[in-house]
């Protein structure tokens, strides 16, 4: 026979609502109680019946994610910590592509696609914080990436500017003075770029150097990166530092300088940004800006379950900044991360 919630509540010593509030996690409950609530779950194989759950409660289960790209390493990573976070809570996830495109974002949010889901996370490239607004009509919405709060709408995010600037004193602090930016995106409307720019060239004047070169690129892939370096090793000079917007990006980079004879960290230090698996395997090993890409999934999960639940409704969007690290690897004079 299946176990009850009763039945869990007697082998914890704790009330049946204190379970309920444990496996639903729709309140606060001490971290001991809640320890002790789920090694009695386990114990008995105790599984809620979801669907009967959120059928009392008006609800569907289901939660929105939707990224730009797939297969993308970063995005690609995020979005699995983004299912396991919701998993966690109960929730399954709807995962969708947009590809940054303006028309596929507002359908996602406007409801012409059809999906009945409780609430979305979604990563917007296209999409102003006051369309948002307008399009989700009400539904409970969390935003990853670089756009101010606007309404009830929470934003997770990373702080790029002191990220980028932390990379900029890394080479600095390294002796290098001919430092150039790739990855400057003028067409995205999202502003992740502009604000890795911005702290890039805070970083260099802190040094009293400008940048001797900001390369745009059309994505932030391989291909681009191997291309912006090409054109930075054309003669007449040619940096002695770089520093990529993305992991990627330096990865395409890093191959063009092995083609060209450039050793790379002797003559050029490499930096990019994301912490990709890649960058700890390629030779030499990548030196990157880490998001916490756990807890930006983390926290994004636990802003949307508060919304959906509606313990917020009277409070402004938040905006929620996750901590970022500097890993230093072989392509800046560090050593390899051990794999």
């Amino acid at each position: 026979m299946a176990a009850r919630l009763k039945d869990v509540a007697a082998l914890a010593g704790v009330s049946v609502r204190t379970v309920s509030n444990v496996v639903s996690n729709t309140a606060t409950v001490a971290p001991a109680t809640r320890a002790r609530v789920m090694a009695a779950v386990e114990e008995l194989g105790y599984r809620p019946n979801l669907a009967a759950r959120n059928l009392r409660q008006g609800r569907t289960g289901l939660v929105g994610v939707a990224v730009p790209e797939i297969h993308s390493p970063y995005f690609g990573a995020l979005a699995g910590h983004l299912i396991d976070a919701a998993q966690r809570r109960g929730w399954t996830v709807l995962l969708e592509r947009t590809g940054g495109r303006p028309e596929l974002e507002r359908r996602l949010l406007d409801g012409s696609q059809g999906h009945q889901v409780d609430g979305m996370i979604i990563s917007p490239w296209s999409t102003s914080p006051a369309e948002l607004v307008s399009l989700a009509g009400g539904l409970p919405l969390v935003v990853l990436g670089e756009l101010e709060p606007h309404g009830s709408i929470d934003h997770v995010a990373l702080d790029n500017v002191a990220a980028a600037r932390a990379a900029a004193r890394h080479l600095t602090a390294a002796g290098r003075r001919r430092i150039a930016a790739v990855g400057l995106q003028s067409g995205l409307g999202h502003g992740t770029a502009e604000l890795r720019a911005e702290g890039f060239r805070q970083g260099l004047a802190e040094a009293g150097l400008s940048p001797v070169a900001e390369v745009e690129v059309a994505d932030l892939h391989r291909a681009e990166g191997a291309r912006a370096m090409r054109e930075l090793l054309a003669p007449p000079g040619r940096p002695d530092a770089v520093f990529c917007f993305s992991d990627e990006l330096a990865l395409g980079a890093l191959r063009v300088a092995a083609e060209q004879g450039v050793h790379v960290p002797q003559e050029l230090s490499l930096m990019g940004f994301d912490d990709i698996e890649d960058g700890r395997f390629c030779t030499p090993s990548l030196s990157t800006v880490a998001p916490e890409r756990e807890q930006i999934a983390e926290r994004a999960v636990q802003c949307l379950t508060e919304r959906v639940l509606g313990r917020l409704d009277t409070l402004p969007g938040r905006r929620i900044v996750v901590p970022h690290r500097l890993l230093v690897r072989e392509s800046t004079g560090g050593v390899a991360t051990p794999v």
